[in-house]
């Protein structure tokens, strides 16, 4: 009878897959079958990081950014058409469908999340001005601003074994979109996972070649290798992250270094939830589900309760009577709700510190409460029971506030008096996430201030937020995942946070027409190109930055006042009681804010059908001064920015977007009002 030989995990590097003979085997958590092995060839990192920097580099940057972004949807729909392949071999790491949809899926949607990014808030270069611009002259001549850009550098990502899908995605996504090519380090406990992602990623050829490269195995002295421009970013344990964040090379060269480490992450029942209330259940529920999914081996689960003294019974009691309910066993049996630990060193160690945490907590309920896991084979798998531990004297304990066991454990904690949570919640050192379950707002904004300065992300959970929270432990693409202290001190995701840590800031200054040249916006001061052409009337491609146009003038009326007041339903004293006006800091009546951008509006516009399709926002709105009875305005409109979004309407006519600065000025020249207008512009019909 034959035997399927068991296959060789390899890394891809410098554009071909390396290693043929087996090494470390890699076992299955369910069963404890080898699965999988590593590869036993020595990674040239000198040649990775050649190919990174001079195959990778250049392509990443021959996209600009919006490039990127569509780069990124597509590998995020072939992703999700491939999605099966995943979760077949994502069966081995011990978790249930359940659990493979936060990794799978959940990785997809962090690319989807950062083409969104990079698409809405991104401009078409490769370079990002953040501005604002500042003036550093009296004369208008000389001013300064911020811009970023790519870093010409190379990131290593250092990943866990507890997500080996998400855990890749989630930093290549931005690191991708900021056009630094990247070299993934998976957890060789579930490498196996990584590497099939990696290859559908490599099938699909949508990347360019050197852009993601993968090291099965140890990171021999590629640290060694890095530059000032390069970046390594870790998640793992704090141990490990204290470690490599002193690494010789990495400090000699001033190498950025990105943590996210575990964490002992609370979640706070607030003394005015009472068990009839439906807060108390919430709470119940968050801290089961975060004991249960992926079997507790999250960096953001709760493994600490702190709970009022009065309730600590009835916690206790939903709580168990909740976890019992938990079948444990193979994922693929029905019924089966929570599945193995991802690796037997894993389960030894969990093993290990519940006995420390024991020490100085009892036990609620666990092995001991007839733990059989259920499914063939399972005797030899990596299963761990539910356990709950009690701390009645929690501030009289260390152990409970720094030993961390990475799976279904957590430990209720005794308080008298919600600043005693506080002051427990901060023994967690630092913390990736915290929550807070309570009904009454006041709680809220005192317990929140008061526990922010050692948590990266707070949830507060009441029946209200229930309806559509996404729970305690699910980092989010468009907010920040880090924390202060133990939790690593880092940041990840956040949006375009994220990306801007693999980008570059530089303050430049200059004269405006210099620094327009440079970020590609105009800048008030610079030099405008004036000419016969209404800049409406320009396609997406003929619009330059600085097109502009000074309009005619316009002399307010008081009948413009009155008209716009009946119109608008608008009948504010300011604009109608003449007595109380002059007693006002304006000394008159003046016309509506709104009025005004009314009427520079029908100042500058073109009204004839042409290339500008929509208005569809302001931003940076500014009513600098009161325009009165009598006062004459005019406007000038410059094209600001230009992002072209490659999009094509149902007529195949392709669109880009166009910021335009307006200023309106008064008589004496004077700025009235400032803002910028979005546009949706139309490319020729033959544009792609």
């Amino acid at each position: 009878m034959s035997t399927t030989p068991t296959p060789t995990l390899q890394s891809r590097i410098a554009g071909r897959w390396i290693g043929e003979r087996a090494a470390q085997p890699l076992r299955s958590a369910i069963d404890g079958r080898v699965v999988a092995a590593t590869h036993a060839e020595s990674i040239d990192f000198g040649e990775a990081l050649a190919h990174a920097r001079q195959v990778g580099l250049p392509a990443l940057l021959a996209l600009d950014f919006q490039q990127r972004a569509e780069r990124l949807k597509a590998l995020a729909k072939y992703l999700i058409e491939h999605k099966e392949a995943l979760y077949a071999v994502s069966a081995h790491t011990g978790a249930t469908r359940a659990d493979s949809w936060i990794d799978i899926e959940g990785g997809s949607g962090t690319l989807f999340a950062y083409a969104g990014v990079g698409s809405a808030e991104l401009p078409s270069g490769n370079l990002l001005h953040e501005g604002p611009v500042l003036p550093l002259g009296k004369q208008g001549g000389f001013a300064g601003t911020h811009i970023l850009v790519p870093r010409h550098g190379v990131a290593v990502h250092i990943n866990a074994f507890n997500f080996p899908v998400w855990g890749l995605l989630e930093k290549f996504a931005p690191c991708f979109l900021a056009g630094m090519p990247c070299i993934g380090k998976p957890a060789t406990a579930t490498s196996y996972l990584t590497e099939a992602a990696v290859r559908l990623i490599e099938q699909s050829g949508l990347l360019p070649e050197g852009a993601l490269q993968l090291v099965i195995g140890g990171t021999g002295d590629l640290l060694d290798r890095l530059q000032g421009s390069d970046v390594v970013t870790f998640t793992g344990s704090a141990d490990t992250a204290a470690k490599l964040r002193v690494h010789p090379n990495l400090v000699r060269h001033s190498v950025p270094f990105n943590a996210e480490a575990d964490s002992l992450n609370c979640a706070i029942l607030a003394e005015d939830v009472s068990p009839d209330d439906e807060e108390f259940d919430l709470f119940v529920k968050e801290v089961a589900r975060e004991m249960t999914v992926k079997a507790g081996q999250k960096c953001t689960a709760i493994r600490r309760a702190i709970v009022p003294r009065r309730h600590v019974d009835a916690v206790a009691t939903k709580l168990r009577d909740r976890l019992k309910k938990i079948t444990v066993g193979d994922p693929s049996r029905e019924g089966v709700r929570m599945g193995a630990l991802a690796s037997h060193a894993q389960l030894d160690d969990v093993r290990e510190r519940v006995e420390q945490l024991q020490q100085q907590a009892e036990l609620v309920c666990g092995a001991r409460d007839g733990f059989a896991p259920v499914g063939e084979g399972v005797a030899a798998g990596a299963f761990f029971a539910p356990t709950l531990l009690l701390a009645q004297r929690p501030l009289a304990s260390d152990a409970v506030h720094d030993i961390e066991a990475f799976g279904p454990v957590s430990t209720l904690m005794a308080y008298d008096g919600l600043d005693e949570a506080i002051t427990l919640a901060a023994r967690g050192k630092g913390s990736l996430v915290g929550t807070l379950v309570t009904r009454t707002p006041a709680t809220a904004a005192h317990v929140v201030a008061a526990v922010a300065p050692y948590h990266g992300r707070l949830l507060v959970l009441d029946r209200e937020a229930a309806v559509e929270s996404t729970g305690h432990g699910s980092p989010l693409p468009l907010l920040k995942h880090g924390g202060p202290g133990r939790a690593g001190g880092g940041e990840e995701l956040g949006g375009l946070r994220a990306v801007k840590h693999y980008l570059q800031r530089a303050a430049v200054q200059g004269s405006p027409t210099m620094l327009a040249a440079v970020t590609g916006e105009h800048v008030r001061g610079a030099q405008v190109n004036e000419s016969g052409v209404h800049p409406f009337r320009k396609h997406f491609e003929e619009l330059a930055i600085g097109d502009s146009l000074l309009t005619h003038r316009r002399t307010v009326t008081e009948a413009d006042i009155v008209a716009f007041g009946g119109l608008s339903g608008d009948f504010f004293y300011m604009h109608f009681d003449e007595i109380a006006a002059k007693d006002s800091a304006f000394g008159q009546r003046i016309a509506h804010g709104y009025f005004v951008l009314s009427a520079a509006a029908g100042l500058f516009v073109s009204p004839a059908p042409g290339p500008v399709l929509a208005n569809y926002g302001l931003d940076t709105l500014r009513f600098v001064k009161p325009v009165g009875i009598g006062d004459t305005i005019r406007a000038r409109l410059t094209a600001k920015r230009k992002t072209d979004r490659r999009r094509k309407d149902a007529k195949g006519v392709g669109q880009g977007v166009v910021a335009w600065d307006v200023e309106v000025t008064n008589q004496r020249d004077e700025l009235v009002a400032s803002y910028d207008i979005l546009t949706l512009v139309a490319k020729r019909g033959d544009a792609a």
